[in-house]
């Protein structure tokens, strides 16, 4: 309701997700005799991903970070901030610990005006529209691959 009365200028789904080395190998299909084969570090080095996706315009903001805390999720929430300068946003995400910290809650309050939380129900990744994103990475782009680094 809030979207259709023009008070809402962006609905961002946001979430995290970790790409690891050792995720290239997945099931696959061959010609019998023929199997793939696909090289791999074998180190399990992984890079950590926060994003959002926006909506209405299908615009992807992604940084890479080393870990998931608190600090980290505030920074990205200052980042965001920088890339939507006008207008309320309402992000969707779930109820990762970061999201609930102690930490944020005076940058949440302090920006209520341009910034609203909204979280979705416990197991419901479903509804969450950046999972999908996540989910065409692993599977089209990740998967069965090889790379010559983690950050390839």
């Amino acid at each position: 309701k809030k979207l259709l009365d023009g008070n809402i200028a962006h609905v961002l789904f946001q979430d995290e997700s970790m790409i690891r080395d050792d995720q290239a190998i997945q099931k696959t299909w061959f010609v019998k005799g023929k199997q793939r084969i696909i090289p791999t570090f074998g180190k399990h080095q992984g890079l950590k991903l926060i994003g959002t996706l926006n909506y209405e315009t299908g615009d992807v903001f992604c940084i890479e970070e080393e870990r998931y805390d608190a600090e980290t999720f505030l920074r990205f929430l200052q980042l965001v901030l920088e890339r939507y300068p006008t207008g309320k946003m309402v992000m969707i995400l779930d109820h990762a610990r970061i999201h609930h910290a102690k930490l944020i809650q005076p940058f949440l309050k302090e920006h209520e005006d341009r910034l609203e939380l909204v979280f979705l129900p416990p197991y419901s990744p479903q509804l969450n529209l950046i999972e999908g994103l996540w989910k065409w990475l692993k599977s089209d782009v990740i998967y069965n691959v090889f790379y010559s680094t983690v950050q390839e």
